[in-house]
């Protein structure tokens, strides 16, 4: 890619979040002693000398490129002139497939930050061979979704694997701290998304397999030792037994079931915990790492939010596990989406930098070795998750693919943050106020 016009093409330059990007590139541009060429690209012309018009120092200077997402042909020949795409031109499903595509047959390497299952599946499935002929990377969710769940498990991983601990088995991701928002472009994305599950019994399948990215099939779990004793409500007899007692019985049973199946649950720290609005993707992303990288055959990964203990604790987590269902109900059929489109962000719409400024997240990573090791990563910045955030991780992501070539991960294809860029991408966040830090916790 020597002959490459550019190094880097943001794509989507005018969106919110695309400017947010645009402007941290063009602040490490300014101390980039190697002269990474950056080029700007979208569908008006007159939207991006504004956007340039705004930035400092030589991204004054940036090249526009006037492209349209739906032009299949103007896609392809972006993809060819330039070393790394960074989009942020979602919802991806809709308009990111001609551009993965163009990526994966030129061997441009590629980041974006989509949160849809369905798209990086597409993507994998259509694209994965074509991008390893060719020597692309194809780097899917390099922003809030799902860098921190991605690197975090990674870093665990790396650090188990270093002390000769052994492979990961249970691991748990907290979300312990989250001010901020999620941009218009995610709630559009969740809602393109919703209404393709509703339509399509094999996208349903897709969403609730958490192995549906992995490389391959999904490991097998270890056998379990048989109970020595039966749980007490199973040996109280049922026949001949009392009404009374029976009744007994089956709300009991009743109970059981609902208590596992709720997500609403309560940790030995006495917090209660409900459900994590980006799980359902940072899982499926988690694993396919798992499956390239080789956490281990007895991996097994989740994600929820730590509300806190007490009543407040256990209103918090009930009300976001009702939200949740009731919005994504509300998003996956026409008449409901009708009535809370108005309540939800708009596509480009975003906070003051004020209200950025309060922004911050942290999440805790607990996790088992085979071996019996335990751990504890923590993951946090003092960044408002999807926008600020998001965009200093799309944007190192980008230079990570362009600067650190020679202590990438030796791999192609479609690919994680982990599996793709891994501590390149780690060292880059910490040198802008992220922190990944692990330890061992059994000893």
């Amino acid at each position: 890619m020597t002959d490459r016009d550019f190094d880097i093409v943001l794509f989507g330059a005018t969106g919110f979040v695309g400017r947010l990007t645009a402007q941290h590139l063009a602040d490490e541009a300014k101390g980039a002693a190697d002269g990474v060429r950056i080029a700007l690209a979208g569908r008006s012309q007159s939207k991006l000398e504004g956007i340039r018009a705004e930035l400092t120092g030589p991204a004054r200077e940036w090249p526009l490129l006037v492209v349209d997402a739906a032009d299949t042909g103007a896609v392809q020949d972006l993809a060819a002139r330039t070393k790394v795409v960074v989009t942020t031109v979602g919802p991806y499903q809709r308009y990111g497939k001609a551009l993965v595509a163009a990526c994966a047959a030129a061997g441009t390497h590629y980041c974006d930050l989509t949160g849809e299952v369905l798209f990086v599946k597409d993507t994998i499935d259509k694209h994965d061979k074509a991008a390893r002929r060719s020597g692309a990377r194809i780097v899917h969710a390099c922003g809030f979704d799902s860098i921190p769940s991605d690197l975090g498990v990674f870093l665990t991983w790396r650090t188990a694997a270093e002390d000769g601990a052994g492979d990961l088995a249970r691991t748990q991701l907290a979300v312990t701290q989250l001010k901020g928002g999620f941009s218009g472009g995610t709630v559009d994305s969740a809602r393109n998304q919703a209404a393709e599950v509703v339509k399509d019994a094999g996208a349903r399948a897709v969403m609730a397999n958490p192995w549906s990215l992995a490389d391959g099939t999904r490991p097998a779990r270890p056998a379990r030792a048989a109970a020595t004793n039966p749980p007490a409500h199973a040996a109280r007899p049922t026949s001949g037994a009392s009404a009374p007692a029976a009744i007994l019985d089956a709300v009991l049973g009743r109970a059981t079931k609902i208590a596992k199946s709720s997500p609403v649950r309560r940790n030995p720290a006495g917090h209660f915990t409900g459900p994590f609005i980006m799980a359902n993707f940072n899982t499926r992303v988690v694993c396919r790492s798992a499956s390239l990288l080789g956490y281990g055959e007895g991996f097994r990964y989740g994600e929820h939010t730590d509300f806190g203990p007490g009543p407040k604790g256990a209103l918090m987590a009930t009300g976001m596990s009702v939200g949740l269902g009731v919005g994504g109900l509300a998003l996956a059929f026409g008449p409901t989406r009708k009535l809370v489109d108005p309540l939800l962000p708009k596509p480009g719409d975003g906070p003051s930098d004020e209200a950025m400024a309060r922004g911050r997240f942290r999440m805790d990573i607990t996790a088992e070795t085979t071996s019996g090791a335990r751990y504890l990563t923590t993951v946090s910045a003092p960044y408002d998750p999807g926008y600020s955030g998001t965009a200093i991780m799309l944007g190192q992501a980008a230079l990570a693919l362009v600067n650190d070539t020679a202590s990438l991960p030796d791999r192609v294809g479609v690919l994680t943050p982990s599996s793709g860029i891994g501590m390149p991408l780690i060292e880059r966040l910490r040198r802008h106020r992220f922190s990944f830090e692990t330890r061992r916790t059994d000893q």
